[in-house]
């Protein structure tokens, strides 16, 4: 599976938190890749000015850690939909897998959990996984996740379609593949999960709902784990992420992590 952690110029201490948690680093990161298939990579595009000091320190940073995917894509908080797209178009296109997931660098990951869920979806050609919701879609200008075309969706009110939480979701590689072949027709909406299942929708896709991929912080994802229902991803959902995820998840990762030796001795 080809894991990317979608990031801006900004979050280097996310980044650093993440590669200090649940991401393995180093040679450790290469064997993982080489030995279990699972390809690990910060995603981020080029900014405004290309070769600017932006782009300058992400240089640096994959120097030190040789951990990113470049897109070919300009950064903005309002341009998630296209790095979406480009995202999955870029990787099924370096890396042949069965799984192309997208993930925040903002929430938590037991990535040896994620693995085994994907793996139980193998013989599903066209699969779409991630916790389904249905949330409304807010006509009113300047509150967030603000919806310009909300008249598409019929009277003011309406609620989206289901579609997966933006935090993690999975695709198969055929889906990855069409929005590869098709990504200049695929229209984009405001936010990037609305316009990521607003691909589908028309076509013969299974959508899987998992609550393992939406797990709350502790005490949550805690108890989940004694009670032997490890989660694929923790987050608040107040903030869309972790709160203050540069700080607190090693905490999390401390109380909700799964096994020392699960990545490894885990067959996917």
């Amino acid at each position: 599976m080809v894991v990317g952690i979608n990031t801006s110029f900004r979050s280097r201490k996310r980044r650093d938190s993440i590669r200090a948690t649940w991401m393995p680093e180093g040679e450790t990161r290469k064997k993982l890749e080489k030995e279990k298939g699972i390809v690990l990579r910060f995603v981020i595009g080029h900014s405004a000015s290309p070769g600017g000091i932006l782009d300058k320190a992400i240089e640096a940073e994959d120097m030190m850690h040789g951990d990113f995917l470049r897109l070919e894509h300009v950064e903005g908080y309002h341009e998630l939909s296209g790095k979406t797209k480009t995202y999955f178009a870029t990787a099924v296109s370096l890396w042949d897998a069965e799984f192309y997931v997208k993930v925040d660098d903002d929430i938590h990951v037991n990535l040896a959990t994620l693995g085994m869920i994907l793996s139980s979806h193998r013989r599903k050609s066209r699969v779409y996984i991630g916790c389904m919701k249905s949330g409304p879609v807010l006509a009113q200008k300047g509150v967030r996740y603000h919806e310009p075309e909300y008249w598409k969706f019929g009277a003011v009110g309406n609620r989206y379609f289901r579609h997966a939480t933006g935090q993690l979701y999975a695709i198969s590689k055929d889906l990855a593949t069409y929005i590869s072949v098709n990504q200049n027709l695929l229209h984009k909406y405001a936010n990037e999960d609305v316009s990521l299942g607003s691909w589908f929708i028309g076509l013969d896709v299974e959508h899987v709902h998992d609550r393992r991929f939406c797990c709350g912080t502790p005490p949550d994802c805690e108890y989940r784990a004694q009670a032997g229902s490890t989660c694929a991803a923790s987050f608040d959902w107040r903030c869309s992420g972790i709160c203050n995820s540069s700080f607190r998840i090693m905490e999390v990762h401390e109380r909700c992590k799964e096994g020392e030796d699960a990545l490894w001795s885990s067959s996917f």
